[in-house]
């Protein structure tokens, strides 16, 4: 591994790739770091602390320590990425939006941009709630978060974090196109990176207190090590359907009969599943969190306070609902990337078959039952690493937050990281990250 490493900066155009992303991942981190003017950042971080476990500890998570200081990056890129759920769904029942998909490259400009006027849109419902919510509540200091409420305020803060949304969506952007990996992906990753050695100080503080004994910290870290493994297996894995190719002519060369498979993998949503999952969930949760006020009673505040009570992240309820959309969205992802009516007709045109079907519609239900049935597999697995941390976490009273979603989202975006470096290598023949061979080679079948 370390000789790939070394061949990757052998290489200009990957060196240069490698060092853009590290770029912008040090600009991300420093603007995590600039305070939204008029805010007591002390008091911000002690309300921070005092919710570690619920929807603010959440947020703070993915959005990489912003929100505990209430940077201009305070939102993340949440925002960003539930405006990209509500136009996927869209698209599956507007016709606009379903014709825009199928134009190309045009299309999917035009549909980028609409998810942009809807960041900025969903960015400053998101930042005038959260203005309402730091004037209502203090920590247990007793000091006041904001400085000085008023018109001027709200107004600057609604502008900042807006903007701070929009360039960190920007940073991915620009990532994606210029450097290494899924921008949006790498932002989420270096963010959940950058929290890990707080947790694992936190952790080490309660064993140091006694609160966790060494068998229960050694069994947690076990599982996790257990899950992760497990997480590379489900990335990795696919199922080999076989396909059979007849010998044809082509003007005036033969092309001989050959066998072979048909790939399709167990996961085809990756990550992408636990993101959209979480945002979905974190959604009404923070929405009702900014209008919560703990000094006022009535029917409406003692709705918001059990909507905040039952769906933070650890609930039981949050925990059946997480469930239910990430297998949902495990469905989704891969219904609109893979079209196996497409793929039985592309191998009709080229005379390839499945032995003992018929090509055309028999193929097509085929693949789609056999896809349907390894989703759901895959969709079980990823629940079952999405909420087992998180479970154990609560029932040891570990305390720690580094769960199954950013476990999930961290192996995945490594091992999509790691494949992209690995094909620059392989291109110009350098050796991989193994002598085995490529990762896609090192994939589980079954």
């Amino acid at each position: 591994m370390i000789g790939a490493f070394q061949n990757a900066v052998s290489i200009p155009e990957l060196k240069r790739r490698i060092l853009f992303t590290l770029a912008l991942i040090f600009v991300y981190r420093i603007g995590a770091h600039v305070p939204t003017p008029g805010i007591n950042a002390a008091a911000m971080a002690n309300l921070i602390q005092s919710q570690a476990g619920g929807v603010l500890g959440f947020m703070n998570l993915f959005s990489g320590g912003a929100l505990s200081q209430f940077s201009v990056f305070a939102l993340g890129i949440m925002p960003y990425i539930s405006t990209s759920i509500i136009i996927q769904l869209l698209t599956a029942v507007v016709p606009y939006l379903e014709r825009l998909q199928k134009e190309g490259e045009q299309g999917r400009k035009k549909i980028t941009q609409y998810t942009r006027y809807g960041t900025v849109l969903l960015c400053i419902v998101q930042a005038l709630g959260m203005t309402y919510m730091l004037n209502n509540v203090s920590p247990d200091g007793g000091e006041s978060i904001v400085m000085n409420w008023g018109v001027g305020f709200q107004i600057t803060t609604v502008l900042t974090l807006t903007c701070g949304t929009i360039f960190i969506m920007w940073l991915g952007e620009q990532i994606s196109e210029r450097g290494i990996g899924n921008g949006i992906s790498i932002i989420i990753f270096s963010g959940i990176i950058a929290g890990l050695p707080r947790e694992m100080g936190s952790m080490w503080a309660l064993f140091q207190a006694g609160s966790v004994n060494l068998f229960q910290m050694l069994f947690f870290l076990g599982v996790l090590v257990s899950l992760i493994a497990l997480t590379v297996v489900i990335q990795q894995s696919f199922r080999k359907v076989p396909v059979q190719y007849a010998q044809r002519v082509v003007g005036r060369k033969v092309y001989r009969g050959q066998s072979t498979q048909l790939p399709l993998k167990v996961d085809y949503s990756g990550v992408i599943a636990v993101i959209f999952a979480s945002s979905v969930l974190i959604t009404p949760t923070t929405l009702a969190k900014f209008f919560e006020n703990p000094n006022s009673q009535g029917m409406g505040q003692n709705f918001v306070q059990l909507l905040v009570q039952y769906m933070s992240p650890g609930s039981w309820l949050y925990m059946i609902l997480y469930a239910f959309l990430i297998v949902f969205f495990c469905y989704f992802y891969t219904a609109i990337t893979f079209n196996p009516t497409d793929v039985a007709e592309n191998m009709k045109k080229y005379g390839g078959f499945i032995p003992g079907l018929r090509p055309g519609k028999s193929t097509a239900e085929y693949i789609d039952q056999t896809l349907s049935r390894i989703t759901l597999g895959g969709a079980l697995a990823v629940v079952l690493i999405a909420t087992v941390p998180d479970f154990m976490a609560k029932q040891f009273s570990i305390g720690w937050y580094f769960g199954g979603t950013t476990m999930l989202i961290v192996v995945g975006v490594a091992l999509d990281t790691m494949k992209q470096i690995e094909s620059h290598l392989l291109m110009r023949h350098y050796e991989g990250f193994m002598k085995q061979g490529k990762l896609k080679g090192r994939s589980s079948s079954f």
